[in-house]
């Protein structure tokens, strides 16, 4: 019988959480650089990945002062197609990607305006966005309220289902040789001033030449780390609710339905086997997951200010998650400040968008030491760096 700390058989490559960052790395880093990989998740694919609502919309979401995180994710999206076929193929499990296109409305004059404010900075940039009358949107979805006064429609911002993809990178990185360890883990391993493993809540010390942190907005309370290497992550709580359409009102929306309704922002992704995805609040409340009747009952009466048709509709789930926010709302992605840590947390909204991106840059991290260009702005350094430029 083994004692209470065992020692395992060094491995590559340690994944601190699983999910569709922490799935997707180690699928990458075991499938193309042929790297060892075990992952530490009590609950592998739960968590924000299970809540998301997955909607690939860098252009549709695009915020003022973002033009790096809209490069990164722009790329994201372009190499999503291939990156879904692939997960597919692995998998033998379809990974959920549907190219449908979004359309943006706006309620009232107000919100209009901020949608044309929207619309001219999309253009400055060069981004492919056009300008929709109220008629012209509802000419694209008949089920729009007749009181929208105008919309954007962005054809190349799609959606993926964030479930069948998680379920498909569970069975792709299973089958490749990622080794799943199914326990908390109690604590990072430093030896030298390095980091060589964990050691899981059940008293096993899984021990590897490098520790990937990807553990979400948690990845600030993992124990072992010195200070100087903590990613500065904190929990955004969104709520989020699914509806089922049934078969007779098929297809209720053709394409992801952003709203701004009355200043506030919400969306409506509609899947094709019938469900309804609709979010998301936006909390600050630590790691509070309560579902609240005010959270419900904002979202819905949104929706149905855009689709009066959805009150119609079976409400199915109602679930909270908690985002990874940084203090610039991108990711955190790179080598730490404590040799042999890795980090890739911080996605805040953009998690599942930038989940191919992530794989490729974070794995090649890993396999070869050397940081992407196209990732460089987003390593953890840069908060050192802005704190010693306050402090001079």
């Amino acid at each position: 019988m083994s004692s209470p700390t065992m020692s395992e058989h060094p491995t590559d490559v340690v994944v601190v959480g699983a999910g569709v960052v922490g799935l997707s790395v180690a699928w990458r880093a075991r499938t193309r650089y042929g790297l060892t990989v075990t992952v530490v998740d009590p609950a592998p694919g739960r968590g924000a990945s299970h809540a998301a609502a997955g909607m690939l919309t860098p252009v549709s979401e695009l915020q003022y002062g973002e033009e790096s995180l809209l490069r990164l994710s722009i790329e994201s999206a372009r190499r999503y197609p291939e990156f879904a076929a692939e997960l597919t193929e692995a998998a033998d499990l379809p990974s959920g990607y549907h190219a449908c296109g979004t359309i943006a409305v706006a309620l009232d004059a107000d919100d209009r305006a901020v949608l044309k404010d929207l619309h001219a900075y999309q253009q400055r940039l060069g981004l492919q966005s056009s300008w929709l009358t109220s008629r012209e949107c509802r000419r694209l979805e008949p089920m729009l309220s007749p009181a929208i006064t105008g919309g954007l429609h962005v054809e190349d911002d799609h959606q993926i289902d964030n479930r069948r993809l998680v379920a498909a990178l569970l069975v792709a990185c299973a089958r490749a040789g990622v080794v799943f360890v199914r326990e908390s883990v109690e604590r990072i391993l430093v030896a030298g001033e390095r980091a060589h493993g964990v050691r899981t809540a059940g008293g096993r010390d899984l021990i590897a030449d490098q520790v990937l942190l990807a553990a979400g907005c948690r990845s600030a309370l993992v124990p072992g780390l010195p200070p100087e290497a903590i990613p500065p992550v904190r929990p955004v709580k969104g709520e989020i609710l699914r509806l089922k359409v049934p078969p007779a009102l098929l297809p209720l929306l053709s394409r992801n339905v952003r709203g701004v309704v009355k200043g506030g922002s919400m969306y409506l992704v509609p899947r094709a086997d019938g469900e309804l995805v609709i979010g998301a609040t936006e909390h600050e409340l630590g790691h509070d997951t309560e579902v609240t009747a005010g959270g419900v009952y904002e979202l819905l009466r949104d929706a149905h200010e855009l689709v009066p048709g959805i009150t119609e509709l079976p409400l199915v789930e109602t679930l909270a998650g908690l985002r990874p926010g940084s203090p610039d709302n991108a990711p955190i992605i790179g080598r730490s400040a404590l040799p042999g840590l890795v980090v890739a947390t911080g996605h805040y909204r953009h998690g599942i968008l930038l989940t191919p991106i992530t794989a490729d840059t974070v794995a090649e991290v890993l396999a070869h030491g050397t940081t992407p260009e196209l990732v460089a702005p987003f390593g953890p350094d840069r908060f050192a760096t802005a704190a010693r430029k306050v402090m001079a």
